[in-house]
């Protein structure tokens, strides 16, 4: 599957999906382009999934229906979803075309500061 990761989607997570050709917003020299713009690219450079971890975009973008599943991963900080690769790469290989699926990958939780560090 040729897969392209959002800019908030963790680099680290593609070591982790070497059955994939991952590649990424950043060096697909995509950076700051808008949504909109970004999925007709998405759809021109022919890839099957876009993951991302911008839950907003569900609700500012038409995605259903599209020639590429999109995945929403609920969080994005690599130590809450290091644990979930299995998830994110079991749902990488069920994505179809026109499809729109959100992974539970964990939820980050802000530590608070003490004042003493």
């Amino acid at each position: 599957m040729k897969v392209l990761f959002d800019e908030d989607v963790p680099a680290k997570l593609a070591r982790s999906l070497s059955r994939h050709e991952i590649h990424t917003v950043v060096t697909m020299q995509w950076g700051g382009i808008k949504n909109g713009a970004l999925l007709q690219l998405i759809e021109r450079e022919g890839f099957d999934v876009f993951l991302t971890g911008d839950k907003n975009m569900e609700n500012q973008q038409q995605l259903e229906g599209r020639p590429f599943g999109v995945l929403i991963m609920s969080a994005i900080n690599w130590p809450v979803v290091r644990p979930h690769i299995h998830k994110i790469s079991a749902a990488i290989d069920e994505a179809r075309p026109g499809t729109l699926k959100t992974i539970d990958c964990g939820v980050f939780i802000a530590r608070l500061k003490r004042d003493s560090e």
